[in-house]
């Protein structure tokens, strides 16, 4: 399936960022009236909020950040995926997003809801 091809990539590219700690360039893969909610904090909205929720996450687990795109689909220009996350042996879970594709044909978040797994097995991202 090309889109989760597509969602990988994008994902690889924010685990990259996140790993490097930079949070403008983690906030940057989100549009900018993008959605972010999550069990670690109030809801983050635009690429601000989105940008500093993450400096407030990062930490010495954030090198050991992973995201496995699961499913994936598209209708036009919106598209869906499934992933799983994981960070050290905590922050296991899976993140439900929408995306929107660009003018320019990339991608990017538009709403992304985290759900973090209670009891999870560290070993599977």
């Amino acid at each position: 399936m090309p889109e989760e091809e597509d969602f990988q990539s994008l994902f690889n590219t924010y685990v990259a960022r996140y790993r490097a700690a930079d949070a403008s360039g983690c906030a940057a893969l989100f549009s900018p009236d993008a959605e972010l909610f999550s069990p670690y904090g109030p809801p983050a909205v635009g690429r601000p909020a989105i940008e500093a929720t993450h400096l407030e996450w990062f930490d010495d687990t954030a090198a050991t950040k992973n995201i496995k795109v699961v499913s994936a689909g598209s209708s036009g220009d919106l598209g869906w995926c499934l992933a799983h996350f994981s960070e050290g042996n905590e922050g296991q879970g899976t993140s439900l997003n929408v995306l929107q594709r660009q003018a320019s044909g990339t991608w990017l978040i538009l709403r992304c809801s985290l759900n973090e797994l209670s009891g999870a097995d560290p070993s599977e991202p």
